[in-house]
Order: C-alpha cells, then structure tokens, then sequence
C-alpha cells in the first residue's frame, strides 16, 4: 500500500489492487444496502461502519482475501453451517478472492451485527 493518507473508504479501496478492490466495492455495497443509515468512517486504517455511535463492523482487503471483523462466538455459532467454507479465527471472518462476494451472507452479517 501507499503512504497516502487513507481518510475515506474511497481512499482505502483505490490503493487495493483491481481484484480486491472489486471484492471490497461488493461488501460495500451490502452493506450499505442493508443498514443505509451506517456511517462510513476509517478505523484502525482500515473501512469501518458506525451505527448509533458505535463502531459496526470493520472490513479489509488482502492479498488473497478480504476479511470482515468483529466476528462474535455469537455470530459464528448462529451462522453455523453458512460460514464453514469461509476461515474464521480470532473474530475474523476470512473470504477468499477467488470467490464470488456472497453478498447475501453479508447482508445477514450486517444485520445480526446491528442487533447484536
């Protein structure tokens, strides 16, 4: 990555490389599409969401993945079964970029981490 500033999520995505920044734009999209009303923000270096004032979720690209944290024992265990192909460890949920975005397991992340 670049020593540019990262202040937006525009800024992060564009210093990705083009497979990752596609991968990024479709988790993007999800989840805007589902909590429109999520703030965008860059935590930690890296894409944050917050809602009510609190930090949502965070995602992030990779050279072979992208990922998307926190992820809770909580959550693991009710997505159990719809994330067994996906490498979750230490609250981090692990997509390949090999893959397609599977956008509506996103959008269902998204949603338990805004009742969580």
């Amino acid at each position: 990555m670049s020593h540019q500033p990262i202040k937006t999520i525009d800024d992060y995505i564009s210093l990705q490389p083009p497979a990752t920044r596609t991968a990024l734009e479709r988790v993007r999209q999800a989840i805007h599409q589902t909590l429109p009303d999520a703030e965008e923000c860059i935590s930690y270096k890296i894409p944050a969401y917050t809602l009510n004032g609190r930090i949502l979720l965070y995602f992030a690209g990779w050279k072979e993945h992208y990922s998307i944290y926190p992820a809770s024992d909580a959550m693991v265990e009710s997505f159990e079964g719809e994330l067994d192909t996906y490498r979750v460890s230490k609250g981090t949920l692990r997509f390949p970029l090999s893959e397609t975005v599977p956008v509506k397991l996103i959008a269902k992340i998204v949603k338990f981490r805004a009742q969580e």
